[in-house]
Formats: structure tokens, C-alpha cells, sequence
């Protein structure tokens, strides 16, 4: 039990982490967008802040939490038999709260309007195409995390470099389809 329960603290803080700066990231570079400025270029801006927020911090917790600042990829991991379900039950309730935390924080110390950061779909995307794309991107992180962290090697260690990476590329495409953040919830 004392376990999860540092697991869960790490995860909390970790994913608090990560979030903080990808969303500061995210507001700054909408706040300081105008018309000069090619959507493009914010696309990837976001992108890589999100990416190196996650491929940082990632690699500072993975030892205290495993590193997954994610439900899907937590549950990925149990699903894949690579995490204990009871971990799991206390690092999501961990990650959700952390993901509204590090909101809260960049709201209070950033001007800005954080609804900017609410997602909405794309104009012209329905539904459907908002939940395939969404379901697609967020599978593709969890296999870069099956495929990096999960199956042991020598280069384990260099896992989140390549996790950091996945979320930069499914942030390329995805992000002008969502206008916000990266696969649910995180």
C-alpha cells in the first residue's frame, strides 16, 4: 500500500509538472499569436512544448512513478499486464487531479484566458472524426509507451526521449484538429 501511495505522489507531481509547463506553453504562445504570425508556426510551438515537457519530466519520474501522466497509457499498461491494476487505480484518480491543479496554477499565474485551452473541435469536423483521430493519436502514444518502456532493454532508459517525441508528432496533426492539448486528459 505504501508503495502505491508514493507511486501516486510521484505520478501527481509529475503529471502536475508536465502539465504546468505545457499549458503555460500552450497560453503564452496563443497570448503572444496575432495575425503576423503563421498558425503553423504556434502548431509547432505548442508541440514542442508539450513534447519536451512530457520527454523531461517524464525522464525525472519514471523511476518514482513509472512516468505515465496519462489514463490511457496507465491503463495501456495494465491492460498490457506491465501494471498492477491496484497501481493503477491510485494513479489515475492521481493524474486527474493534477491535470486540474496545474490548470488552476497556470490560471492563477498567467495572464491570459484559459478557456482559449478548452477543447473544441475544429470548424468542419464532426464527432466521429474528432473521436477517431482522438482515438488514433492516443493509441499511438500508448504503443510508443508499450513499445519503449514496457519491453525491457538496454536502451530503456532512453524511453522517454522517444515518448516525448510521439507526443510532439501526434501534436502536429492533432492539435489544429482539437485546438487544445494532447490525447485525453493530458
Amino acid at each position: 500500500m505504501q508503495a502505491h501511495l508514493v507511486a501516486a505522489s510521484g505520478e501527481f507531481v509529475g503529471t502536475f509538472m508536465f502539465l504546468f509547463f505545457a499549458y503555460a506553453t500552450q497560453l503564452m504562445v496563443l497570448n503572444q499569436a496575432s495575425a503576423a504570425t503563421a498558425p503553423a508556426m504556434d502548431t509547432v510551438y505548442v508541440s514542442l512544448g508539450y513534447g519536451f515537457s512530457l520527454l523531461v519530466t517524464a525522464w525525472a519520474f519514471y523511476r518514482i512513478s513509472g512516468g505515465l501522466f496519462n489514463p490511457a497509457v496507465a491503463l495501456g499498461m495494465s491492460l498490457a499486464d506491465q501494471l498492477p491494476w491496484m497501481r493503477t487505480a491510485f494513479l489515475i484518480p492521481a493524474q486527474i487531479i493534477a491535470c486540474m491543479a496545474a490548470g488552476g496554477v497556470v490560471k492563477a499565474m498567467f495572464p491570459g484566458d484559459m478557456a482559449s485551452l478548452n477543447t473544441t473541435l475544429a470548424p468542419g469536423m464532426n464527432i466521429a472524426q474528432g473521436l477517431f483521430a482522438e482515438m488514433f493519436f492516443t493509441s499511438y502514444l500508448v504503443f510508443v509507451v508499450l513499445m519503449l518502456a514496457a519491453e525491457k532493454s538496454k536502451d530503456t532508459f532512453l524511453a522517454p526521449v522517444g515518448i516525448g517525441l510521439a507526443l510532439f508528432v501526434a501534436e502536429i496533426p492533432g492539435k489544429p484538429l482539437r485546438h487544445t492539448h494532447p490525447p485525453p486528459l493530458v
